[in-house]
């Protein structure tokens, strides 16, 4: 396996390394589970356009909320990664991913502990959570967090990546792919919602775990600079 040296000067040491690979490797694992427990839903669904229900609606929000975290520490390992040049792009990634995390958490385990709840309001709330029509607030915001700071997230990310190898060429290029899918996906919503969500799953759903099977390659190539002669 080809090993990538960090960038000199960047900081960048074994346990950012560590850090990238447990963050990058648990997303994308994390993000397939959720595709399948979706998949799955799909397939038990009578009706095409009726909401998810459970038990795949709480397995689904149980899964967003175990990944958000592992998100955040991937973007730690990027920044960590980044040129001294390029911190500045890499910390606003970093606040950007943040920023996602934790609205999408705090929806999802609201969605998953009200999911579980035998009550008529609870019913009522889950099923308005995924309607044809108009979303309302609770996934209204995870669109917006989904589609605007997890974009941004990558937009930011992008420029840390300088093609010193094919595999940080890919790693850039899909970067602004599911940036640029997401914000499609945001700027269509009062269009039609349905077409704004898959747009939007496009990206940050089959693109976005792309980026992230990339990066956990990345970071297991990648030799800390800590473990770099003086001459390298």
């Amino acid at each position: 396996m080809k090993t990538v040296n960090a960038i000199q000067g960047s900081g960048f040491r074994s346990k950012d390394r560590t850090l990238g690979m447990i963050g990058a490797w648990t997303t994308f694992i994390v993000n397939e589970a959720y595709a399948v427990t979706s998949g799955l839903a799909f397939l038990s669904a009578k009706d095409s356009s009726a909401p998810i229900s459970d038990p795949y609606l709480s397995i689904m929000s149980a899964l967003v909320v175990l990944m958000a975290p592992f998100l955040v520490l991937t973007m730690v390992a990027v920044h960590a990664y980044a040129a001294p040049e390029r911190k500045s792009y890499s910390l606003a990634a970093l606040a950007f991913m943040i920023l996602l995390a934790g609205i999408t958490s705090v929806v999802n385990f609201a969605l998953f502990s009200v999911a579980r709840q035998p009550t008529p309001i609870a019913s009522i709330w889950v099923a308005s959570f995924v309607p044809s029509s108009w979303p309302p607030l609770p996934q209204a915001l995870d669109f917006f967090a989904w589609d605007w700071f997890f974009a941004l997230s990558m937009l930011f990310a992008a420029p840390v990546f300088q093609g010193k190898s094919g595999l940080e060429n890919a790693v850039r290029m899909l970067m602004v792919l599911t940036a640029i899918l997401c914000l499609l996906g945001l700027v269509w919503l009062p269009v039609s919602p349905a077409q704004a969500n898959t747009i939007g799953i496009i990206g940050w759903g089959v693109v976005g775990p792309i980026v992230c099977l990339l990066l956990a390659n990345l970071f297991t190539r990648i030799k800390p600079e800590s473990d770099l002669s003086p001459a390298a």
